[in-house]
């Protein structure tokens, strides 16, 4: 006897339809969480910020390497989708809208610059993107009420702390500042100079010059007419290295003298050998902070964690390369992102964002920590200065285990 079949014909097409819709979204969900993380970033590897821009890459490529020979994070490899935005600020716009929207990354690191960084955080706020600003040092940035930025960096309104303090300490009573005329070199000089005051130092000029300068002789002439102790120079490489240049050929001499960005660079020295002697830099980060304190006092390792290691792997992994605080920067950007998705126990923006404003975490780079607009509350500068073609760290006191040579001598005595 057949028992008939009480299931209408057209079910079984049905069921096979679902069940195959079923499988084919079991699948994509499996290959989705078998691909590796997607952590999507614009930097400019070529024009203005070229080498610095370079930097910060390796830092990048650093620390994804590091993760992923740990096994990644949330049981995933971790991979750089890695952009160039010619250091402009229109192409960075453009990239990373199309990192969000057509790759669908799932992390973003921010690009190199303040400029490109202001920017860039209107796209990744729109997204609802945490973004940690692994280039941008402007206060102003994050105190627009931004939800998804975090601040990376020791402020801009600080660079040029230790000079200032330095010169108070040393009984100097005049300041001058010069900086190029956009926002992160602007902050900076506002900063010095409030910084001066406070010290009781009389600010005798302030004055910036257009983007693309090249030829700083007008204004290296104002400098030496108000003749200032101390002259600050809010600066990026190829600034630096012009100015200190005209100073010398037109025989102004401050008695303390101070670069910011590129100031650091080994081929600022190579650039300008003997006359880049007694000249000072801001820097976040150096690698001589790996080492002990002079007299064999607490390790400096304990405020950065690894970097010992992270500078070993860099001379393996690039031998020959600038070893810049931008590199460490690039790599603790990184670093941070990934532990905060490792302690969200998720991609989710929401969820990265409320663990990275409660987070208090040292780096390779030193602390990290932030307020409620994502602004940096932890992270400290250094100042060095160049003595016998090496970089010796002479503020602040419980860094340095170099002395400052001052003062500065005439160029007719170097």
């Amino acid at each position: 006897m057949v028992v008939p079949s009480t299931m209408p014909r057209t079910a079984a097409p049905i069921i096979f339809l679902a069940t195959l819709a079923t499988l084919l979204t079991s699948f994509f969900a499996t290959a989705e969480a078998q691909r590796p993380i997607w952590i999507g970033v614009s930097v400019g590897v070529t024009g203005q910020f070229a080498a610095l821009g370079q930097n910060q890459v390796r830092g990048h490529q650093l620390c994804t390497k590091d993760a992923n020979s740990k096994g990644g994070v949330l049981g995933r490899k971790v991979e750089l989708i890695l952009e160039d935005d010619q250091s402009q600020a229109a192409n960075a716009v453009r990239i990373y809208e199309k990192l969000l929207t057509e790759d669908r990354v799932d992390a973003v690191l921010g690009p190199y610059s303040s400029p490109i960084t202001e920017a860039v955080a209107d796209v990744t706020e729109r997204y609802r993107m945490p973004m940690i600003a692994t280039g941008a040092a402007t206060t102003s940035i994050f105190k627009k009420g931004r939800k998804y930025a975090f601040m990376l960096l020791s402020p801009a309104e600080v660079y040029l702390e230790g000079l200032v303090d330095l010169a108070a300490k040393k009984g100097l009573r005049t300041f001058a500042v010069i900086f190029e005329d956009t926002i992160f070199p602007k902050a900076i000089a506002q900063g010095a100079a409030d910084l001066a005051k406070k010290h009781g130092l009389q600010v005798a000029l302030i004055e910036s010059y257009p983007k693309g300068t090249t030829d700083f002789a007008a204004i290296v002439a104002k400098v030496k007419a108000v003749n200032p102790d101390v002259l600050g120079a809010a600066t990026y490489f190829q600034d630096a290295v012009a100015i200190t240049r005209q100073l010398k050929e037109l025989d102004a001499n401050p008695r303390m003298y101070g670069v910011t960005v590129g100031g650091d660079l080994p081929k600022f020295y190579e650039t300008l050998g003997k006359a880049a002697e007694f000249v000072y830099g801001a820097t976040q980060w150096e690698p001589d902070l790996v080492t002990l304190r002079a007299g064999g006092m607490i390790p400096i390792a304990r405020q950065y964690p690894g970097a010992r290691e992270f500078v070993e792997e860099h001379r393996k992994e690039f031998p020959g390369a600038d070893l810049s605080y931008h590199t460490a920067q690039g790599y603790a950007s990184c670093q941070i992102l990934l532990e905060a998705i490792k302690r969200a126990g998720s991609l989710g923006g929401d969820k990265i964002r409320d663990v990275l404003l409660k987070l208090d975490f040292n780096s390779v780079y030193g602390r990290f920590q932030v307020d409620q607009d994502g602004f940096q509350v932890a992270h400290k500068m250094v100042m060095f200065q160049w003595q016998d073609a090496k970089k010796a760290i002479v503020w602040p006191d419980d860094l340095a285990p170099g002395k400052p040579r001052f003062p500065t001598p005439p160029w007719s005595q170097r």
